[in-house]
């Protein structure tokens, strides 16, 4: 390495270096007692703190303008539809050797803002999450300027003490006297964390010594849970093969006596069955597995109870609707997404474990030492990050905190009612409507049902009859998503053709936007 010290009168014999590098003539006079380091000169900060605060100034007020202070505007479009490649040329998408101004990265801004989903809109109920929540947006806004990482106490003192309340709380939701958990980035990776702890549970010698040495392992989950159980099969090893579906009824509920019939089979087949996953709110249907039947089942053979509550959990905030997960309290473990129905704003997923003798850390720690010293002069029980598989881990929890502070247990309470009697008002205007058919009572926020256009309704029920039907829910979705008038979700399922999923959540949603739904599905579809 070659070092060079430079005074301000010898500038001048820089110049061809000053030249390569980019740096202009009057720049470099103004640096005083530079050091040239392998080619680069070192003196002060690379970036300019006062431009950068400017930017973001002026950044933050287009966020204000163009998103937040729309949220609730129905006069705006959902989506500004454009096809892929229009779109990429739209947002000139090549990154270059050289830096663009800040005005031309201003208006980049903008363009993505104006051509991305606007999920925060009242008529958006495309997904299990919308709107949205001040507080939670705040708390966004903080962590995302303090980055921090949640995995030792001297890094992030505040984010492991909110983590640590909101779980506790979560944990007295669920019903039990103590427990464990940890936040992760979603739900999925809580269904497979939940599946590694049962089967460390089962069988604690896996960690070391890998599968070699295991018997077949077989789980259970009804028909209905969500894909990634399959997927969390698959990444543990365990094998898709080794999940075994559980028939559900025609409400999509886990039948108790399927599973016992299936636990049975597995015992005779000399395989070892270790756990099985109930869901709490399935994604189409929005079913409630027995959990309490269930629980008996998982008691009598000695088998861990997860329960997927990733959607349905937040029933639970509600002193009229907790009653769907009754029985909740006799799981092991259990997810709970609170960026769902609560509005805490992607992401916000919580593992929880009712075991508190330090299973997680036992399952998961690696003890990096350059992290995790035992000899660190505070109370190291804080530094939690080896109950995680992540190294770097966000404050998830932290825009919950803030949102349940603000609002209070009574305000998330009265978002879970609420939500859930705006579906049942729509439930009763679409047995009001000729040709909208609902496919089943719903018993949470998803509302599914096909929408029969006038040409098909004295159709004679049969194959050409549902075939004409199912083309008929994807055109519609076509036509709202280029009007960009709302977003609805729609799917084929359990041989059923294309019907509608239409999920309440957000509490900018209103009366009004239920009918406005209804009245825009017959207008985009009169002609079919």
């Amino acid at each position: 390495m070659r070092r060079v010290y430079v005074s301000s009168s010898g500038f001048q014999n820089l110049k061809t270096t000053s030249e390569k590098f980019g740096v202009c003539k009057q720049e470099m006079l103004q640096k005083r007692n530079a050091v040239l380091v392998d080619g680069v000169i070192l003196n002060g900060p690379i970036m300019d703190s006062k431009a950068g605060e400017k930017f973001v100034e002026e950044a933050c007020k287009i966020i204000m303008e163009d998103v937040v202070q729309k949220a609730d505007d129905v006069t705006e479009k959902v989506c500004e539809w454009q096809a892929p490649e229009m779109l990429k040329q739209i947002l000139d998408l090549e990154m270059r050797d050289t830096g663009e101004c800040h005005q031309k990265i201003l208006q980049l801004c903008r363009d993505v803002i104006k051509y991305s989903v606007k999920t925060n809109h009242p008529r958006f109920f495309n997904q299990l999450y919308a709107g949205i929540d001040y507080y939670s947006l705040v708390a966004r806004f903080i962590t995302e300027a303090l980055n921090p990482s949640v995995y030792t106490y001297e890094v992030s003192p505040v984010f492991l003490l909110v983590e640590e309340a909101v779980i506790k709380k979560m944990i007295e939701f669920i019903g039990w006297e103590e427990g464990d958990g940890i936040f992760n980035p979603g739900g999925s990776v809580s269904n497979m964390y939940a599946m590694n702890l049962a089967r460390y549970k089962f069988c604690p010698e896996i960690k070391e010594k890998g599968l070699s040495s295991l018997p077949r392992l077989v789980l259970f989950a009804s028909e209905e849970c969500h894909y990634s159980m399959k997927k969390a099969a698959s990444f543990l090893g365990i094998g898709t093969e080794n999940v075994y579906f559980i028939k559900t009824d025609e409400r999509g509920k886990m039948i108790p006596e399927e599973l016992e019939k299936q636990v049975q089979r597995t015992r005779k087949e000399g395989s070892a069955p270790f756990l099985v996953c109930a869901t709490a709110g399935t994604t189409v249907l929005g079913a409630f597995d027995p959990l309490d039947k269930i629980a008996d089942i998982c008691e009598k053979h000695g088998l861990w109870l997860h329960v997927d509550a990733s959607w349905g959990g937040s029933a639970l905030i509600s002193r009229k609707h907790r009653r769907l997960l009754h029985g909740i309290h006799r799981s092991n473990s259990v997810a709970w997404n609170p960026h769902k129905m609560l509005l805490a704003g992607i992401q916000c997923c919580a593992l929880l474990v009712k075991d508190n003798s330090g299973l997680l850390k036992k399952c998961y720690s690696a003890e990096a030492a350059y992290l995790f010293q035992q000899d660190k002069f505070y109370d190291v029980s804080y530094d939690t990050g080896d109950k995680s598989i992540q190294c770097s881990r966000r404050p998830d929890a932290f825009k919950f905190w803030l949102m349940w502070k603000a609002l209070g247990t009574t305000g998330l309470e009265e978002r879970v009612n609420r939500a859930l009697a705006l579906a049942r008002y729509l439930v009763e205007e679409i047995k009001k409507r000729e040709g909208f058919q609902l496919l089943l009572e719903p018993e949470y926020a998803n509302i599914c049902f096909w929408y029969i256009p006038p040409s098909l309704r004295k159709m004679e029920d049969g194959p050409e009859f549902w075939q004409k039907l199912h083309q008929v829910a994807p055109i519609i979705k076509e036509r709202m998503m280029k009007k960009g008038s709302m977003m609805l979700g729609y799917q084929p399922h359990r041989g059923k053709v294309n019907f509608f999923r239409q999920v309440v959540i957000s509490p900018q949603v209103s009366r009004e936007d239920m009918d406005f739904l209804l009245d825009e599905i017959e207008l985009l579809a009169k002609d079919l």
